[in-house]
């Protein structure tokens, strides 16, 4: 049997541990998660998407969690209580991954490409995947089985959401060469298109909608459709009136996110400073 039909059958039982046979299924998934030969979604011309998502390898990942057991992980002085299914990730200096010291964390089962460069504190959760180039900063979150391009920057405190669970959801994906700034926040399965810039303090969420004021649209998740943010798009943080009840009375707003421009060749170049920090 292929390693995702072996998941599928563990999966479905739900009961015990599910032995040597279940132990030895995980241990080949994380195998493949680690070396990028696995994904949790991966792209695929076609879906509307452009993006697949591969259930069986989120089944894996929940399996592995509830046959753990719970071990003492602590290590440089830091106490770790984890599931011995998901031990800290190693990495070996041939990857060219900079994990720089400080109290950052990765999980095993994840991916991280060569030349990553990783900044005290961050935290990468299994089923990550990180490609090549990528710069995960300061007090960032990269969620279970959240996918990340090549040559992306995740500014400080960025927040990106995974979806684990359910295991037929996309999981949020960030693709090649976007800049995530500081404080923004991407989660439910949102698409964030190449090259698109966040700007400081950007929420996107399925629920929330987003307004394009150059191409006079507003971009939503619909039905088993993700919010997809387009290529090049510079995405700001913004506010919509409260048009309802007492709202426009009491001068309520809620926040949204605003499309003001498409990147130019002045906004690649203040993007290239980025380039100078890896």
């Amino acid at each position: 049997m292929s390693l995702e039909s072996r998941i599928e059958e563990l999966f479905s039982r739900e009961t015990g541990d599910g032995g040597e046979e279940c132990h030895q299924a995980i241990s080949e998934l994380k195998v493949g998660l680690n070396e990028g030969k696995i994904r949790a979604a991966e792209r695929d011309p076609s879906s509307s998407t452009g993006w697949r998502v591969n259930a069986w390898v989120k089944k894996g990942i929940l399996l592995g969690f509830r046959i753990g057991k719970i071990v003492d992980m602590s290590a440089g002085g830091f106490p770790f209580y984890d599931k011995d299914t998901f031990p800290l990730k190693r990495l070996a200096p041939e990857t060219r991954a900079r994990i720089v010291p400080g109290g950052s964390s990765i999980r095993d089962g994840s991916f991280i490409g060569r030349n990553v460069t990783c900044m005290p504190p961050m935290y990468i959760n299994v089923g990550a995947y990180i490609d090549e180039g990528t710069m995960v900063d300061s007090h960032a979150l990269v969620g279970s089985c959240a996918q990340i391009g090549k040559r992306c920057h995740l500014s400080a405190a960025a927040q990106i959401g995974g979806v684990l669970e359910p295991v037929g959801a996309l999981p949020v994906i960030i693709e090649d060469e976007v800049l995530i700034g500081g404080n923004c926040g991407v989660y439910e399965g949102t698409i964030v298109g190449e090259r698109a810039v966040l700007a400081a303090g950007t929420i996107l969420t399925g629920s929330t909608p987003v307004y394009d004021l150059v191409r006079e649209t507003i971009y939503r998740r619909e039905d088993n459709t993700p919010l997809r943010i387009p290529p090049d798009a510079v995405v700001v943080p913004g506010s919509r009136a409260v048009t309802r009840g007492r709202g426009p009375e009491w001068g309520l707003a809620l926040s949204t996110a605003v499309i003001v421009k498409y990147r130019d060749n002045n906004t690649g170049e203040r993007v290239k400073l980025e380039e100078w920090l890896r």
